[in-house]
């Protein structure tokens, strides 16, 4: 395995726990017309964020490292950009996903090259990207 697999993998692990928090951050405070679906979205969206860091922590461990999942880590290290503090409008949340799980996406693709003597490894990362293009997609579909 490549020396560079650990941290790319850590380094994707850490912008999913902050973009989980983030979710349901966004989760408590959204409000407007159409707040039920995206509230229902959100908490779904944070499901999928647990199963996809779980895949890659435990990756990070079979392959022989400790996955970092501490906030100082993630408060340090983290590509994910803020979101707003306080009550958020259901259309700023659904454009505020629909751009960070499209960068999210474009980062760990990023990562792909460092994975080139580890395919185990990149095809788990391979999967988190489809899981977060969908992701994005969802959110882009209801951008008017």
């Amino acid at each position: 395995m490549s020396p560079k697999s650990i941290p790319a993998l850590q380094a994707t692990l850490t912008d999913l726990i902050d973009l989980a928090l983030i979710t349901k951050q966004a989760h408590w405070n959204v409000h407007g017309t159409s707040f039920r679906a995206v509230h229902l979205h959100l908490d779904e969206l944070v499901e999928q964020i647990l199963d996809w860091q779980d895949e890659i922590a435990e990756r990070i461990v079979a392959i022989g490292g400790s996955p970092d999942g501490r906030s100082s880590a993630v408060v340090k290290n983290t590509r994910v950009a803020p979101i707003t503090e306080g009550a958020i409008s259901d259309a700023a949340v659904v454009k505020y996903f629909a751009e960070r799980l499209t960068a999210l996406s474009q980062a760990t693709q990023a990562t792909f090259g460092d994975l080139e003597d580890d395919l185990v490894s990149q095809d788990v990362l391979i999967g988190t990207v489809a899981g977060l293009d969908k992701a994005a997609w969802m959110f882009r579909s209801q951008i008017g």
